[in-house]
Order: C-alpha cells, then structure tokens, then sequence
C-alpha cells in the first residue's frame, strides 16, 4: 500500500489575518525605532512569511504607513465622539497619544502617505468632525478669534502636549504626575485666561 500523503501545511501568511500581523509588527518598530526604520521585508522576516507577501496587502512601505494612518484617525475619531467637552477631547487626544504613540507619529507625517487615499480620508474626516463637536460650544467672542481659529489653538495646545510628552521633553516637568491630569490642569489655567469660566467655560467645553 502506498504511503498516506501527506499535505504541507498553509504558510503562515495563509493562516489567520496576516495584514493585521504586519500591521502589529509594524507599529512595534515604529514605536521603538521611528518610521525611518520601517522595512516590508524586514517585517516579512519577523511575521514568518515571504519578502512578497506585506507587498500583497499593502504594495509598499507608503501603503503600509498609509494604512496605518488611516486606523490610527479613525481610533482618534472614536476616541474623540465620546468627549464631554471641548477640555475632555483634549485629554482624549493626550490619552490616544500615550496609548498608540506609533500610529501618532505617522498620522502627521504627511510626506509618509498616500494622501488620496480613501481609507485615510475619511478616517481624517471623522477625526476632523469629532473635534470641530468639541469645538462646536466655543463662542468666537470669548477667544477674539472666529471658532475654527478657537479650534486650532485648542488642538495645537493638545497636540503639542502630546508631542513633546512622547518625545520625552516633559520627563523633567511631568515627572511622576499622571500626564493627562497635568495637561487638564494646564489647559484650566490657559483657556481661564482666555476668558473661558464659570458657567460659560462648562457651555463653551474646554475651560
């Protein structure tokens, strides 16, 4: 009688959702080693699978950084549609940072993606919505500057909070405080300044 045969198992990226794989490995090198260290094939030899086979999810180290934008907007998105106000979705936006420092990295690295694409688009577009709700109670007099420019300076103050925070330039002023309690603080002090209080701060959301 002739030997059963015997049939190769699948290669790895046949079995269970590779894209996501190289999507974790992927975020695990940014986070560690920056974009800059970001290779298709490199994270081909980590995942078990051929050098071709990242190429067939995502065609490029630009796809790849794209697609990881576009997740990385629509988490921003979901994170931001749950703020009570204008302050909370600055702490969301703090939170989201610590939380997914690769996906921030690349999110606002323009030169890194495919700027038509879809997938990033509208994943931009929800984040884009979720903050201009937040923005949405700010009255334009309380700032001396129309409601988009209001917003602007929110989202500069939240995105440069948690730029410097990631890029470790706040380790000294931070130290063992919890960041997020640190930048609502903050954000209390400068939006009061502002003229944002009392009554009117909880209306207008921030401060």
């Amino acid at each position: 009688m002739a030997p059963a045969q015997t049939t190769k198992p699948d290669r790895p990226y046949h079995h269970g959702d590779l894209r996501r794989a190289i999507l974790g490995a992927a975020l695990d090198v940014i986070a560690a080693e920056g974009p800059a260290a970001l290779s298709l094939r490199d994270l081909a030899r980590r995942a078990g699978v051929s050098h071709a086979a990242p190429a067939h999810h995502f065609k490029d180290r630009t796809g790849l950084l794209t697609a990881i934008a576009a997740e990385g907007f629509g988490l921003l998105a979901a994170a931001l549609k749950e703020a009570a106000d204008l302050k909370d979705a600055g702490v969301r936006y703090v939170r989201f940072a610590r939380e997914h420092p690769a996906h921030f990295q690349v999110m606002f690295a323009p030169g890194l993606l495919r700027a038509d694409d879809l997938e990033l688009t509208t994943g931009r577009a929800l984040a884009t919505d979720a903050l201009r709700s937040a923005v949405s109670g700010v009255r334009a007099e309380d700032f001396g500057i129309d409601a988009r420019l209001a917003g602007v300076a929110a989202w500069s103050l939240a995105h440069g909070f948690a730029t410097l925070l990631l890029s470790h330039n706040l380790d000294g002023p931070v130290g063992d405080k919890d960041p997020e309690e640190v930048f609502r603080t903050l954000a209390t002090t400068l939006f009061r300044r502002a003229g944002l209080s009392g009554t009117h701060a909880a209306s207008a959301g921030p401060i």
